[in-house]
């Protein structure tokens, strides 16, 4: 309705506020080399089934939104990023070795499957209560949907796509994560998951059967590549927090 659409657009505006005064805090570079823009910008278009940026634009006009808007959003969030991974990534973690026994092990395995993952990464209030918080969200998915929920309550950037993850390996998740997805079905959602920077509902949205025998080198470098986005995400988390603290918020 109409009160959560503007839920979802105020909190998506403040947050977009705040990492712009950290961006211009830390750096004076407030644009992105036009190659690398263009590539981000195809691969928005190609996740919505478009072939060519006209066809975007003409996409967009539908909903009235010029595509530059939708670039400045998308300078401001890579830009972030981009601060994030220069701040963060000597403090990335990955254990190859464990990572490569993992792709080893489940190209052993008659059981192999992948899982197409959906998650609402949330916080509370030192003086809040987290089933009290769950159970608004509960109220929300049921109401509304898990997608709709993503948008409106998670501090993660992919609330901008309703939560979405991807495709991984059903085997090349951490234990914390595969034993809170055990047993679950299709669109079912688990208990919220402690990770750093307050915690995380992950949802089943597909699965799939993996017949075909993995290339352990492709697999392990896609798998890295995965944690490493991981890792990097809950440092953003953790960062965006602190420095909302931190700043002055003027709802008027």
């Amino acid at each position: 309705d109409d009160k959560k659409i503007f839920e979802i657009s105020k909190n998506s505006l403040i947050r977009e506020k705040i990492k712009k005064v950290e961006i211009l805090k830390n750096t004076n570079k407030t644009e992105l080399d036009t190659n690398f823009l263009e590539k981000i910008i195809e691969t928005r278009y190609k996740s919505l089934g478009l072939k060519t940026k006209k066809e975007f634009i003409a996409y967009l006009k539908k909903f009235d939104i010029e595509i530059g808007t939708v670039i400045k959003k998308i300078e401001i969030e890579a830009l972030w990023n981009q601060m994030v991974f220069l701040k963060f990534s000597k403090n990335i973690n990955i254990n190859k070795e464990d990572l490569r026994k993992k792709i080893k092990l489940n190209n052993n395995s008659n059981k192999k499957r992948e899982l197409f993952l959906k998650e609402i990464v949330f916080n509370i209030q030192e003086s809040s209560n987290l089933d009290k918080k769950y159970n608004l969200i509960k109220k929300s998915i049921l109401e509304t949907g898990f997608e709709n929920t993503a948008s409106l309550y998670s501090i993660s950037d992919t609330a901008k796509t309703g939560g979405t993850l991807g495709w991984f390996n059903e085997n090349s998740l951490n234990s914390k994560i595969k034993e809170a997805l055990l047993g679950l079905d299709l669109k079912q959602y688990s208990e919220p998951i402690t990770v750093p920077g307050g915690f995380l509902i992950l949802q089943i949205s597909e699965k799939r059967a993996v017949k075909e025998k993995l290339d352990i080198e492709v697999e392990l470098k896609k798998m890295i590549n995965a944690e490493t986005n991981r890792q990097l995400n809950q440092f953003s988390n953790i960062y965006f927090n602190k420095v909302k603290q931190e700043i002055s918020i003027n709802e008027i």
